[in-house]
């Protein structure tokens, strides 16, 4: 399964500049496989370590962490001639063993010829949470994410539609209809099944959709006992709140997040810490208000005003408990969730892809759902659940700020026209 972050960890193999490197994200987005497929093609051989699966580990790591001490207990218990440059060591769930954290710094500094990765699904959670001395400066770090829609084709064989979508994205051309249509039919595929790659494997496989719905509910599960496992006892409620309450707050016209839906009352004292363990363990990804469209948006977030979505919209249909077959093919009765649903896939997409996203509001309730910079543009981007191409909101932010150009996506085909760039759902993979 081709994921695009591998040519990223080729570059940091390669690099003159490489440090020890963290590989972060929510559980089940294939960290570990990657890490592995890493090393059996570009390494003589992997030293491979699991701090969840054998914690006696950790006892290793608890007087001396200098290279020149641990290298050779490694190679011991890996049963692996540890070599400098043609090994790849790999430190898994490290957010277990506070000092393997932590020994990252000395290997920077000490021993820049030994290749290692870390990874962590709950590390922002352990390192905020926790006493943890993290080697600030001394690594590198990325985020590993589910597959977004471009990942998906190639799984599915569909090389040839990807380029295709890709050519049509730059020209601006339409795609052949039929082909726009079979394009638009695995797009609803992709919000049923997701990205885990587990799952993307399994489709592939047997093209059964109760097998999926089952492994996404097995990884919901894993969710929830994460929440028990790495969280306060008073925050466990909360956070469970907070993730249950995610899927309602998107089938409302409005989707900006409310406390009192969560619980009659609620207020931001309450749920805060609730909605950072979620956002720091990858399950969501939260998107703040701009309250003025300027460089670097990051100054004019506000803080209090923004949006949540789940990390995956596979896992957020399950979550919902929602049948293949009403989002195959688009029932009716899922009218209110559509428009949540929609914007949610496309996050992920723009947050796959690296941007930092954020909402825009007017004073006079007009609404664009995502601005982003892009090489160099301030971009408002505006989302529809189908072929509905009227967007007043844009046309209100395109006199106010004037854009290089807009983006919407529908589920309509390719096109460019008043200073507006239309793709189809499928295609947000290509901004």
């Amino acid at each position: 399964m081709d994921r695009k972050i591998m040519k990223e960890l080729i570059a940091w193999k390669d690099s003159a500049y490489r440090k020890p490197l963290i590989l972060q994200g929510a559980r089940q987005t294939g960290k570990t496989y990657t890490m592995l497929e890493l090393g059996r093609k570009f390494y003589e051989n992997v030293a491979y370590f699991n701090f969840e699966s054998d914690p006696s580990l950790s006892k290793t790591f608890g007087e001396n962490i200098s290279p020149s001490y641990l290298i050779p207990i490694l190679s011991r218990i890996s049963k692996q001639t540890i070599i400098k440059e043609k090994t790849l060591i790999i430190f898994d769930e490290i957010q277990l063993c506070e000092r393997a954290l932590t020994s990252l710094k000395y290997f920077c500094e000490e021993a820049p010829e030994y290749h290692i990765i870390a990874a962590g699904s709950l590390l922002g959670v352990a390192v905020n949470r926790s006493q943890f001395s993290f080697p600030v400066g001394k690594v590198d770090i990325k985020t590993m994410y589910p597959l977004d829609f471009k990942e998906f084709l190639l799984a599915l064989n569909e090389e040839n539609l990807v380029e295709l979508i890709q050519d049509c994205f730059n020209s601006n051309v339409p795609m052949p209809q039929v082909l726009h249509k079979d394009a638009m039919s695995l797009y609803r595929t992709y919000l049923v099944v997701g990205g885990m790659p587990e799952i993307v494997s399994k489709y592939v496989e047997t093209k059964d959709f109760l097998l999926v719905r089952h492994l996404q509910d097995m990884i919901l599960v894993s969710y929830l006992n994460d929440m028990s496992k790495y969280n306060t006892n008073n925050e466990i409620k909360k956070t469970r709140q907070v993730y249950d309450n995610i899927t309602v707050q998107l089938s409302r016209a409005n989707t900006r997040f409310q406390y009192k839906l969560v619980k009659k009352g609620g207020r931001a004292s309450e749920f805060e810490n609730a909605i950072e363990w979620l956002n720091l363990s990858g399950i969501v990804n939260r998107i703040y208000r701009a309250d003025k469209i300027m460089k670097p948006l990051e100054n004019y977030k506000d803080i209090d005003a923004f949006k949540i979505y789940v990390s995956d919209v596979g896992l957020l249909c399950a979550k919902k408990n929602i049948l293949a077959e009403d989002i195959l093919y688009m029932s009716d009765e899922l009218n209110d969730f559509k428009g949540g649903m929609t914007e949610n896939y496309v996050c992920n997409q723009l947050t796959f892809n690296g941007y930092t996203s954020y909402y825009w509001e007017s004073e006079r309730s007009a609404e664009i759902d995502f601005v982003i910079q892009c090489e160099g543009q301030i971009i408002p981007i505006e989302v529809k659940a189908a072929d509905n191409v009227k967007a007043k909101s844009l046309k209100v932010y395109m006199e106010q700020y004037k854009p290089a150009y807009a983006i919407k996506i529908t589920g309509k085909n390719f096109g460019f026209e008043n200073n507006q760039k239309s793709i189809p759902l499928y295609a947000a993979f290509c901004i």
